[in-house]
């Protein structure tokens, strides 16, 4: 039989949690998350005007752009739902599908106008 950790028996049925912190770490979470998306954007607009505006240029940056703007548009519904009080949802898959991939497109499209 294994050790029983100091308080473990008394905590087991207890279903209090502090709602607060959680909520508040994960909005934190994404608002890094946008926050490093537009500094891939702005960078990449930067190194696209520093590099000359050729078509392959012009057409990663505006991938770039549009996938900077998937990541607002589901953190910020995200963030929103965490506002609420009481007990935040689970973010569902097509949402976590459609960060990952806003996410890529955001790199991607920045590599794109650094190497164009």
């Amino acid at each position: 039989m294994g050790a029983v950790t100091p308080g473990a028996a008394e905590g087991a049925g207890r279903t209090d949690r502090d709602p607060g912190l959680q909520p508040e770490r994960t909005r934190l979470a994404w608002r890094r998350t946008t926050l490093a998306s537009t500094v891939v954007a702005v960078l990449a607009a930067k190194a696209g005007l520093a590099g000359g505006a050729s078509g392959g240029v012009l057409a990663a940056g505006a991938v770039c752009c549009a996938g900077w703007a998937g990541v607002l548009a589901v953190a910020h519904r995200r963030i929103r739902g965490l506002a609420g009080g009481g007990e935040p949802e689970r973010l569902s898959f097509p949402y976590a599908a459609g960060i990952v991939v806003c996410v890529l497109v955001t790199a991607g499209g920045g590599v794109g106008v650094v190497l164009w």
